[in-house]
C-alpha cells in the first residue's frame, strides 16, 4: 500500500494510505452487483405489473435514476463513500485531504464513463498504476485520490521495545501512566523525531513532567525515550 503526503490548509503534512487497486476492484465489482441486483428487481416490478410499452418504459426509466446516479449520490451523502468502499474501507478525498464538494464527485462520476464504462476500468487501472496517488483520469479532473482508512499495526507501532538485561529505569513515576497513555506518547514521538517536529516533543516533555510530578534535566528529546524505554522495562518485569 503506496503512501502519499498531503498539505493542509495550515500547511501540515499528513501521511495518507493510498487505496491499493485491489481494494478499489473489490469496492467495484461490490457496487456493480448491488446496481445490477437494483435493476433486476426493478425489471420483475415492471414485469409483475403489466404495464403496455410507453408506460413501462416511462416507469423503468424513472425507477432506474438511483442505479444511474449511484457513485455521485452516495458518495455525496456518505462522505466520499458507495457500500463497496465501505465495506473496503476506502473513501474519497481532495488531493488535500479535505471533503470533495459535488462538482468534485460529479467531475469523477462523469468521467467514470471514460475510464470504467467504454473501457472495461482499463484506462482507470492504468492511470491508477502510472500516476501513483490512486488516481484515474476523474480523480485527477475532479482534484481527488482514493485512501485506504484501514489500521496499519507493526511491530514498530507498539510498545514492544527491546531493553537491555541490565538496563535500570529512571523514572518510576512511569507506572503512573496506562498503556493507552504510554501508546498515544510513543506514537506522537516517533512522528515527531520522523518529521522534525520538536514542539510536540517539548509539549510531551512538559505534559509528562507535570502528570508524573516530576523534574528532570534531560533534553526533551532524551527525556520522552527515557520515558518510553522505562515503562516498557516496569511493565516486562512485572
Amino acid at each position: 500500500m503506496d503512501e502519499f503526503q498531503i498539505e493542509t490548509a495550515q500547511n501540515v503534512g499528513i501521511n495518507q494510505n493510498v487505496a491499493g487497486i485491489g481494494d478499489r476492484m473489490l469496492a467495484y465489482f461490490i457496487d456493480s452487483a448491488i446496481i445490477l441486483l437494483y435493476t433486476i428487481g426493478v425489471i420483475l416490478l415492471l414485469t409483475t405489473l403489466n404495464l403496455d410499452m410507453g408506460d413501462s418504459w416511462a416507469i423503468y426509466l424513472l425507477l432506474s435514476l438511483p442505479a444511474f446516479l449511484y457513485y455521485v449520490l452516495l458518495e455525496t451523502f456518505l462522505n466520499g463513500k458507495t457500500v463497496g468502499k465501505v465495506l473496503m474501507n476506502t473513501r474519497v478525498v481532495k488531493l488535500d485531504g479535505s471533503k470533495p464538494s459535488f462538482a468534485n464527485y460529479f467531475v469523477r462520476w462523469i468521467l467514470r464513463i471514460v475510464d470504467v464504462v467504454l473501457t472495461s476500468g482499463g484506462v482507470a487501472a492504468f492511470t491508477i498504476l502510472i500516476k501513483g496517488n490512486g488516481q484515474r483520469l476523474g480523480d485527477i479532473a475532479a482534484g481527488t485520490t482514493v485512501i485506504s482508512e484501514k489500521q496499519r499495526v507493526t511491530i514498530h507501532d507498539t510498545l514492544i521495545k527491546d531493553i537491555p538485561a541490565d538496563y535500570v529505569p529512571t523514572y518510576s513515576q512511569v507506572t503512573m501512566l496506562t498503556d493507552k497513555d504510554m501508546q498515544t506518547v510513543k506514537n506522537l514521538y516517533d512522528e515527531a523525531v520522523k518529521n522534525g517536529h520538536h514542539n510536540i516533543i517539548l509539549n510531551l516533555h512538559h505534559r509528562l513532567t507535570k502528570i508524573m510530578a516530576i523534574e528532570t534535566q534531560e533534553q526533551p528529546v532524551n527525556f520522552v525515550a527515557t520515558v518510553i524505554k522505562d515503562y516498557n522495562y516496569y511493565t516486562q518485569n512485572m
